[in-house]
């Protein structure tokens, strides 16, 4: 971990990170290729679990409970987005969802990066 990056730096970082999450969450969510795909409601929820679980950074009151909390919670959110990157080909391949795919796994590399920084 460097020592120089300070942890609320890392949580605002990571919150930035979360609002790419929270899009393509929605996007996902108000398709119409969710209501038949039990696989993108799942990562819908899997999504939403781990923005749930770190709550809003306005509200961090101890940024090592934080950061915490989040590294407990990445497993589930990269396994949610290896499912979708693996079924976005046969859910459709419009540059929509693509972009999503793209997006997500952005978004969870970078808060897998300040996780562990």
């Amino acid at each position: 971990m460097d020592p120089s990056i300070e942890p609320m730096s890392r949580v605002r970082a990571i919150d930035t990170e979360i609002t790419h999450v929270w899009m393509v969450r929605t996007f996902l969510k108000h398709c119409d290729e969710a209501e038949d795909d039990e696989d993108l409601r799942d990562i819908v929820r899997d999504l939403y679990d781990f923005i749930l679980a770190v709550g809003p950074v306005d509200e961090v009151e101890d940024p090592a409970v934080y950061l915490k909390l989040a590294k407990k919670k990445v497993s589930k959110l990269r396994k949610a987005t290896e499912l979708y990157e693996a079924i976005q080909p046969e859910v459709s391949g419009h540059t929509n969802f693509v972009m999503a795919a793209r997006s997500l796994r952005t978004a969870v590399d970078r808060i897998a990066h300040w996780i562990s920084s």
